[in-house]
């Protein structure tokens, strides 16, 4: 579901990874990387951090939020 949200906020898939699918975003001048696991488990707190951080996504939870809304899913 988390790859399904991303792909609607313009996210690629780059290439399959060894722990799940790489996707790419292009925000100005730099390209975001994040590896989200394929699962259709519940990721990990940790995990879900991790890929919300500044470092991969740049969303937070707030705006995670805010694409679920945006997108109605």
């Amino acid at each position: 579901m988390l790859i399904d949200i991303l792909r609607k906020d313009d996210w690629e898939f780059s290439r399959k990874a060894n722990h799940g699918r790489a996707l790419t975003k292009k925000v100005n001048d730099r390209t975001l990387v994040t590896i989200v696991p394929e699962t259709r488990d519940s990721l990990p707190d940790g995990t879900l951090n991790a890929i919300l951080s500044e470092k991969q996504t740049r969303l937070g939870r707030s705006g995670l939020l805010e694409l679920i809304n945006k997108y109605g899913i």
